[in-house]
């Protein structure tokens, strides 16, 4: 068999694309041991990957962030090329081209038939959940590479229905892995609905789906805040308004300004851990989106918290940050009577209904984030790019299979 080239982490701001071991149908020795399950996995399948795609969550680990380890391999974000099935897999084919939900669920315990596949109980011994390519996920194998193994492959994978079609909307349907569900889960879990005002925090690729779900939700204005002038001219160029907040004005006052009233009926913290206060001269201050959406929404109204955030930081500020302790006004938020949805989004809720909605054209989600296909050899480049900002969805093309 060929190697298998995938992105690794190698320390705080660098990354490498290296040769492994072409996968196996076979479990992780995480999973096997710490479950006590067999390594033999034939419900699995080996995906040839069409595109993975730089997710913001990466740039956590890659930050150095998280407790990744030197030789963390990347990538959750995948839609790939069934190339081998186990004897197992029933109706996955070779051949057809699928999205793979970043969440690995084992569609048997009580998390996954309760529809919750974030925490699933089976494929994660630390902790309910797990994820290709990412830290205290399990030990599976990142998706940023020519080649990746899918558990439960009947279960886990959503096939596109036409070969010819997927191809020609591969750079929307690729989103379908992550971030468009991720997106919708905040906008969905805010409430928002036919007529809503939204506020999404985060104009990085999770804001901007999040803002254009709350506008296939039937929003009647989405404002998206972010400090960074491209990231806010991308939100606009889909029919957002925007609020910069670099600024001297308070997020309220701005508010005001736009809606004529200082509040929405639903905001979206698309940012996490590694927020920044508001105002010029701002450092890092991980409460302050969360603080600040309370804040804003009006009494009753809900958060979508799609924004990561974890339990270990080895580089934030103070001891009780690298903890994911913070100073967070849950009584401003009691007071409001706010309700909150946090964790992972599960995304097969959502992954079917939005690639009808791509096939069917009602969504442009490669639009809105600005979708830019790359190399895998160009992988740090884009850490490097993405990193400082850019307004770019960086769409890793490992075998050339996109059309220019």
């Amino acid at each position: 068999m060929p190697d298998n080239r995938v992105v690794v982490y190698k320390g705080p701001g660098e990354v490498a694309v290296e040769s492994i071991d072409y996968p196996k149908l076979e479990l992780p020795t995480d999973v096997v041991d710490g479950l006590g399950i067999q390594r033999k996995a034939p419900h699995a399948a080996i995906l040839k990957i069409v595109t993975t795609n730089i997710c913001g969550s990466d740039q956590h680990m890659v930050r150095g962030r998280t407790t990744a380890p030197v030789g963390q391999s990347l990538g959750h974000e995948i839609t790939g090329e069934i190339v081998e099935v186990g004897d197992d897999v029933l109706f996955a084919k070779v051949g057809d081209i699928c999205s793979v939900p970043f969440n690995i669920a084992c569609g048997r315990c009580r998390m996954c038939n309760e529809g919750k596949t974030g925490v699933c109980l089976n494929v994660n011994p630390a902790r309910p959940g797990a994820a290709y390519g990412y830290v205290d996920m399990g030990g599976w194998i990142g998706g940023q590479a020519e080649y990746v193994m899918v558990p439960f492959a009947d279960f886990n994978l959503l096939r596109f229905p036409d070969r010819d079609q997927a191809l020609e909307k591969i750079l929307d349907l690729t989103m379908l892995s992550d971030i468009f569900p991720t997106g919708y889960h905040g906008a969905v879990t805010a409430g928002v609905t036919t007529g809503s005002t939204v506020y999404v925090a985060g104009a990085g690729p999770v804001g901007l789906a999040a803002a254009h779900a709350a506008q296939l939700l039937g929003a009647a204005a989405v404002v998206v805040g972010d400090m960074i002038p491209e990231r806010l001219a991308q939100a606009r160029s889909f029919g957002c308004e925007t609020v910069d907040l670099s600024g001297d004005g308070t997020l309220a006052e701005q508010l005001e300004q736009l809606l004529g009233e200082p509040e929405v009926d639903a905001a979206v913290d698309a940012v996490g851990f590694e927020a920044r206060g508001h105002g010029r001269d701002a450092g890092e201050a991980p409460a302050t989106v969360l603080n600040s959406v309370m804040e804003v929404t009006r009494v009753g109204g809900a958060l979508g918290i799609p924004g990561l955030y974890v339990t270990g930081d080895p580089g934030a500020a103070d001891d009780k940050a690298k903890e994911g302790t913070f100073g967070v006004r849950i009584g401003l938020g009691w007071a409001k009577s706010h309700s909150f949805t946090t964790g992972q989004c599960p995304v097969k809720k959502y992954n079917r209904q939005l690639m009808q909605a791509i096939l069917s054209d009602r969504a442009q989600i490669a639009k809105a984030v600005n979708a830019t296909t790359i190399s895998l050899d160009d992988a740090p480049r884009g850490y490097q790019e993405f990193d400082g900002g850019v307004a770019r969805k960086f769409v890793i093309d490992p075998h050339g299979s996109v059309a220019a």
